[in-house]
């Protein structure tokens, strides 16, 4: 059965708790943060407000931009939040693609090697720390904080599938000239190839579109238009959900059988569909 996480923000203080009460209540797994310094909120302070009025719900960053911030500074955030949590904390990192991101903290953004190296870099330095490296207080509660690399790039991939616990496929691949958006990776065999690099690790789905319709087919063709691929490969693509409850399940169950897929993260418009199919 396909196990659903829930990506959001806050926009305002009692909706966001709220909304981290109902994502518990519903069955999500984890509610995770996005990380983009300039233009969203602060993974870790958002995720320690939900903490205080959940239990059981895992909480993460996906992913923490691995270019502008500090080994020291992300151990210290997680550990605080998996002893705020009671050992709920997941590290979610990524080579951060934003170039305004880079420019806020005073740098230019590298070439794609450079951000390979570095991300592994710091990956690997905030591990070490929370594994009580360099770093004395605070300690988690967990032994080893789960950590999630989230990201397409194929070296980094292969990197993940050796020290990561969770590898997150969203189907993004080139940046484009904004800076912001990308092209999509979301033809079946760029997936079987994504899969195959991450080495048999449990490999969590980026779902960008979600919907319950009764004209699936119809939906995935427009889908097909914004996403700028084939309506064959939007149909097919793990990171898009369109048809009745029972034709998602069925999608779900090709993809578990294909790929072996079974976990996915929604963001908020996808907060009822996933609800459902996690009550069946």
């Amino acid at each position: 059965m396909a196990t659903f996480s829930l990506q959001a923000k806050p926009d305002d203080a009692a909706e966001w708790l709220d909304l981290a009460r109902r994502a518990e209540a519903a069955g999500f797994h984890t509610l995770y943060t996005p990380d983009h310094p300039g233009s969203c909120t602060s993974p870790f302070v958002a995720l320690a407000a939900a903490a205080a009025v959940t239990s059981t719900i895992r909480l993460g960053s996906y992913v923490v931009n691995a270019g502008v911030r500090e080994p020291i500074l992300i151990a210290a955030d997680v550990a605080t939040l998996d002893v705020v949590s009671g050992g709920r904390a997941v590290l979610g990192i990524g080579a951060g693609h934003t170039p305004a991101e880079w420019t806020a903290v005073g740098r230019e953004r590298p070439g794609v090697r450079e951000r390979v190296d570095h991300c592994i870099a710091v990956a690997e330095a905030t591990m070490r720390l929370l594994a009580g490296d360099g770093m004395a207080s605070p300690r988690p509660v967990q032994e080893r904080v789960p950590l999630l690399f989230g990201g397409g790039n194929t070296r980094l991939l292969r990197w993940a599938a050796g020290q990561a616990d969770l590898i997150g496929l969203s189907g993004l691949g080139r940046t484009l000239d904004d800076g912001h958006m990308h092209t999509a990776r979301f033809h079946p065999e760029q997936v079987d190839r994504q899969v195959e690099l991450a080495g048999g690790k449990p490999v969590e789905v980026l779902a960008h579109y979600v919907e319950v319709t009764g004209d699936g087919a119809a939906t995935y063709a427009k889908w097909a238009v914004d996403a700028e691929v084939s309506e064959a490969e939007m149909a097919v693509t793990p990171y898009a959900l369109a048809g009745t409850v029972s034709e998602i399940r069925a999608k779900l169950a090709e993809n578990e059988r294909r790929w072996g897929i079974t976990r996915y993260t929604v963001r908020r418009p996808a907060f009822e569909v996933a609800a459902a199919l996690m009550a069946a």
